[in-house]
């Protein structure tokens, strides 16, 4: 299908209803509806199995518990090295680079802003002005837990209502702001190299978005008020650590401040990406 003609289409789809229909379809416990949409979801998008801690599709109670499947032990090896940033995601790399004049490069002819992405404030905007940004876009068949890129203590977690677009390249390449308007969850962690964000935003068709210190956090059903939640006690939370996860797929955005991190050179966009593998490393 035309791109242009795909985005189109998506403004005039009912997404909220949509997605929220897909959650319904997703926790169904009836096994003739779960096995069959589970085993015709790995014949499509080729899952690999043998990495799960469960390898018997059968055995997940709903399609959501088989998406957010553990995997066993060694399977995605956290990098040690001592500064190291790591990705927090399968995927691919949709954008990396810095963040220009509050500005962040989202594909070809389309740019965002961190004020937007974050919320609306402009003092946290403030914190990771000319600093650097990752994108990483999980596909369909990819592990759809989100790890820690960096140990942090968590300071806040902010829930933003929005609209729910697919964000896969091509509506990317289309929608304007398009992660700047996405129902969205913003983490914001506090470091030894100043903050750090990880934003997890929802999609078309994403049917939940938790976190493992306060559990299921989107949908979000209030339309206007951005929803703020601040821990007591404290979370901290170390490199690798999961700290949410994707009831379908979906996109992460990893923010830090100025002159703290250096990227790897090797990821461009379309980089794929695997969870624990070396993203960068403090300056």
């Amino acid at each position: 299908m035309n791109e242009k003609l795909f985005a189109a289409l998506q403004y005039i789809t009912p997404q909220h209803t949509l997605s929220r229909a897909a959650g319904w379809l997703a926790n169904q416990r009836t096994e003739w509806i779960k096995d069959r949409f589970i085993h015709w979801f790995i014949e499509r998008y080729g899952v690999d199995m043998s990495e799960a801690v469960e390898e018997n599709p059968k055995a997940y109670s709903c399609f959501n518990e088989f998406f957010t499947r553990a995997l066993k032990p060694g399977a995605r090896p956290i990098d040690t090295t001592e500064g190291s940033i790591v990705c927090p995601a399968d995927g691919s790399m949709s954008q990396v680079g810095r963040i220009e004049e509050g500005r962040i490069f989202q594909a070809k002819g389309q740019m965002y802003t961190a004020r937007e992405l974050l919320g609306g404030s402009e003092a946290l905007a403030a914190e990771f002005d000319q600093g650097h940004f990752a994108t990483i876009y999980l596909s369909p068949k990819d592990y759809h837990r989100v790890h820690m890129p960096y140990t942090g203590q968590l300071r806040t977690t902010v829930a933003v209502p929005g609209e729910l677009f697919s964000v896969n390249t091509a509506t990317a390449r289309q929608v304007p702001r398009l992660f700047s308007r996405n129902e969205r969850l913003v983490t914001i962690f506090d470091t030894d190299i100043g903050p750090m964000a990880v934003v997890l935003v929802g999609a078309m068709i994403v049917a939940g978005i938790e976190t493992v210190w306060g559990g299921e956090v989107a949908p979000i059903r209030r339309k206007v008020q951005t929803l703020d939640f601040r821990p007591q006690p404290s979370i901290t939370l170390q490199k690798g650590e999961e700290m949410g996860r994707f009831k379908l797929g979906s996109t992460a955005i990893v923010l830090f401040g100025k002159d703290k991190v250096a990227w790897e050179p090797a990821f461009k966009a379309d980089s794929p990406t695997w969870m624990g593998e070396k993203l960068g490393s403090k300056l």
